[in-house]
């Protein structure tokens, strides 16, 4: 299930998508070196993603690699990054956060390194003196830092991303919610609302605009 909504959001980003269902495949598949870049799921049936990553170096392979995983260790994450994988992502995680650090691999492989590539997707975000900073995790107004939490920083990334844009709530959910979430979209509403309290109510502004029947928007005339 998991696989399945993660090729459609990837496929919907204007991704090509091919799907492994399993170890061996995964290695069949990435030994072509066709992909710009390979997500690789640790837990898998008849090889998991450590050795399928393994494999994949023993065979002079440089794709990238992002591995998924639910397990939450350092230990965890360093064996992946010593046998070679580029990235480390742990369960739950969102869309929106999964297609930045495919991005920034993607961007790193074709040859601009970390320091050629640090201007693209990490670019601070501005709407007015609202500020979003997606590299550092971290938002505000002027010279004033606002604390959010990660969940609320999605919302507000996906909003600013596309300003003037108007988002519905399942595009929203989509985006900035874990992708194996199935509650009710009536949860960005909750979240809307506590951004605002943060990013609006104390300026006097009305940057985030519930357009009725459709979703919101952010508008940077009142940013």
């Amino acid at each position: 299930m998991i696989a399945a909504a993660l090729r459609d959001g990837l496929e919907a980003e204007g991704y090509a998508v091919t799907l492994a269902s399993d170890g061996l495949t995964a290695v069949e598949l990435g030994a072509t070196g066709g992909f710009a870049a390979i997500v690789l799921d640790v837990m898998l049936p008849s090889l998991d993603g450590f050795a399928v990553c393994g494999r994949l170096r023993a065979l002079s392979i440089g794709t990238p690699v992002l591995m998924l995983t639910a397990r939450d260790g350092e230990r965890d994450e360093a064996h992946g990054l010593d046998i070679g994988a580029d990235d480390y992502l742990t369960k739950p995680f969102s869309l929106l956060v999964l297609t930045a650090h495919l991005r920034a691999l993607i961007r790193r492989s074709a040859g601009g390194g970390a320091g050629a590539a640090g201007s693209g997707a990490q670019e601070v975000l501005r709407a007015g003196d609202l500020w979003l900073d997606p590299g550092a995790r971290t938002c505000g107004r002027g010279d004033e830092r606002i604390e959010v939490t990660g969940q609320e920083f999605a919302v507000l990334e996906c909003l600013m991303r596309e300003p003037g844009r108007v988002l519905s709530k399942e595009a929203i959910l989509g985006e900035a919610w874990d992708i194996a979430y199935r509650g009710a979209a009536s949860i960005v509403e909750v979240y809307v609302s506590l951004l605002r309290r943060k990013i609006d109510q104390p300026y006097g502004t009305r940057s985030i605009v519930t357009v009725r029947g459709h979703g919101y928007r952010l508008d940077e005339s009142h940013a």
